[in-house]
């Protein structure tokens, strides 16, 4: 409880270096998804972003929407994304997040952030954050400066 970042960082760096099987630290991201604290969410985001698809058994963004539950901290996916993209995970494409984001209100904020991340926008983009559901005090100002950012 209250480890700072660059404590969890160290810690997550030593566990990918040394590890038998990285295959094990993979199964553990579920795990720390399901706690749900602070340091859980960062340590499954660093593992996540760190580990292979084969470790993974999947693409890390794959394996990140399927740990996603109905609602999530918006705090928390962005989290988790930033660290994707951080560690060279491409985000998904427009024909995706597009079909994604008809899923749920919440997750058509969820494609919105992923977008905020991306340093190109297209058409399709503008659209699904021009077109989100209203959110709380984060996503707006995200959506207002991707907005902003259209002109």
């Amino acid at each position: 409880m209250g480890s700072p970042l660059p404590d969890l960082r160290q810690i997550s760096s030593w566990m990918l270096t040394n590890a038998p099987s990285k295959r094990r630290l993979a199964r553990l991201v579920p795990a720390l998804w399901r706690r749900h604290g602070r340091e859980d969410i960062t340590m499954a985001a660093l593992f996540l972003a760190n580990l292979s698809s084969e470790d993974l058994g999947q693409d890390p963004w794959m394996a990140f929407i399927h740990l996603l539950q109905k609602k999530e901290p918006l705090s928390a996916v962005l989290e988790v994304a930033e660290e994707l993209v951080r560690s060279g995970n491409s985000i998904p494409d427009d024909d995706w997040l597009a079909a994604a984001s008809e899923q749920s209100p919440h997750w058509h904020q969820y494609c919105v952030l992923f977008l905020s991340l991306r340093d190109y926008r297209t058409e399709l983009s503008d659209l699904l954050v021009s077109n989100a559901p209203n959110g709380g005090e984060l996503f707006e100002r995200i959506r207002e400066r991707l907005l902003e950012s259209e002109h």
